[in-house]
């Protein structure tokens, strides 16, 4: 059962928090269940990730192929349960690449249909005046540098990111340039961790790393990951705290083969009634004993008639004729 809730976490309070030092968890969920268990675990951050579409919806090693309308729909089902967590939307591939404009259009979407506190974006370049336009309009922003999966094609696969002295400058210009748009974070992803610890020192507002290194002002990892249901192989930057597929096999296999021999429901699963009901309710749906006791008696009845000797009739008159 969730704890009672404390009142939404404040946007500034993020900042406060590097500031002073402390750490900010922050994890996906794509329903219910998950951002109950994420709230009474106390992250801060609940990212609904479009990684929905690999681990909820079945695509093959791609976020891409998930829509606006699918996002909103499990966004919207996490920020109802989610009281005191943030609760940022995933703005999936496409929503935003088109305009400003377009990008502000899906972005009201997610607060006004789905009922999120920010939205994230992935990218800087081009993507940092998608972020500024959001601002503006008075939506909180997360910034996302490094491997952006959206991209990953172009990037050449799921790859680390600023490996090279240029490139590591570059996801460092983004950064600075996505906290000057306005962004209240930036995740960092797939990145050197010497190069995360110096976007981290420059920046302002916070840095939630993802295959980042420790020094990041917090960390994020994808719900599936972390519970070990997400099968095969994994992100090197991904730790399991549990096996929970392997528990939840076990548990169908168990219950389908207790429904197959019988052994479930047992009495402790079943309802019962009153006798004097349960013979009642019989005689109401089957009352074949009342007629059955009726019918008995009917044969003798009609015996008894059959045996009894049949009136003479009278012989008919013959027609005489006049004297």
């Amino acid at each position: 059962m969730s704890t009672p809730p404390k009142g939404k976490l404040a946007l500034p309070e993020l900042l406060a928090m590097k500031q002073r030092g402390e750490k900010i968890v922050m994890v996906t969920a794509y329903d219910a269940p998950g951002a109950r268990f994420a709230e009474d675990a106390g992250v801060e951050i609940i990212l609904v990730g479009d990684t929905a579409a690999m681990v909820v919806l079945g695509y093959e090693g791609t976020t891409v192929p998930v829509t606006m309308d699918e996002m909103l729909f499990l966004t919207r089902t996490v920020a109802r349960s989610a009281r005191h967590p943030i609760v940022v939307g995933d703005m999936p591939f496409g929503s935003f690449q088109v305009s400003d404009e377009k990008a502000l259009e899906n972005a009201i979407r997610f607060v006004k249909e789905a009922g999120a506190d920010a939205i994230k974006l992935e990218g800087a370049g081009p993507m940092v005046s998608r972020v500024k336009t959001i601002v503006d309009a008075g939506i909180a922003v997360m910034g996302h540098v490094g491997l952006t999966p959206q991209s990953a094609t172009k990037l050449g696969g799921f790859k680390t990111q600023g490996k090279t002295a240029e490139a590591a400058a570059e996801l460092v210009e983004g950064a600075l340039a996505l906290e000057e748009a306005g962004a209240f974070a930036v995740v960092l992803e797939a990145v050197p961790a010497a190069v995360a610890a110096e976007i981290t020192r420059q920046l302002t507002v916070p840095t939630i790393g993802i295959g980042a290194g420790r020094d990041t002002d917090g960390q994020v990892l994808v719900y599936h990951d972390l519970l070990g249901l997400t099968e095969g192989h994994l992100p090197r930057f991904v730790k399991r705290y549990a096996s929970l597929s392997r528990e939840i096999r076990d548990a169908l296999e168990h219950y389908a083969e207790e429904v197959r021999d019988g052994t479930f429901p047992g009495d402790e699963h079943t309802y019962a009634m009153p006798e004097e009901e349960l013979e009642l309710f019989r005689s109401s749906i089957n009352p074949s004993a009342t007629r059955a006791n009726a019918q008995a008696k009917e044969p003798r009845m009609s015996a008894s008639k059959s045996l009894s000797p049949a009136p003479e009739s009278e012989p008919p008159l013959r027609k005489t004729s006049s004297p």
